[in-house]
């Protein structure tokens, strides 16, 4: 059997909760930033990287499944890159429409003008 990569019961919490964290703090910008149509391309590529961590996670997680480290370390790698996937992948097509709504709204305007 292959020495651990990590401790799983000291250190197993930090990669779902340094995700969560992440995408919690993410979250709360594109619903303060994207109705208004502020910081697009900060926003849009931050998201797009959220989605790439998940993924990086995933992949670690799957790989550690099938090297056999235990399931403390293969679980806490799998867990959040499973989820972060799904979700952020999943609304990143929300994310995306919404600025392009307030560019629309804001090209609208401009017509009335």
């Amino acid at each position: 059997m292959m020495q651990p990569w990590f401790d799983a019961v000291r250190y197993a919490w930090i990669p779902g909760a340094m995700y969560g964290v992440a995408a919690g703090l993410l979250s709360g910008l594109v619903g303060v930033l994207a109705p208004r149509g502020r910081a697009r391309s900060f926003v849009v590529r931050s998201w797009l990287m959220l989605w790439l961590a998940a993924v990086v996670l995933l992949v670690a997680g799957f790989i550690a499944l099938a090297a056999g480290q235990p399931w403390g370390v293969w679980y806490a790698l799998l867990c959040p890159g499973a989820i972060g996937t799904l979700v952020v992948g999943a609304n990143t097509y929300t994310v995306v429409k919404t600025y392009r709504i307030v560019e629309e709204r804001r090209l609208a305007a401009k017509d009335l003008l």
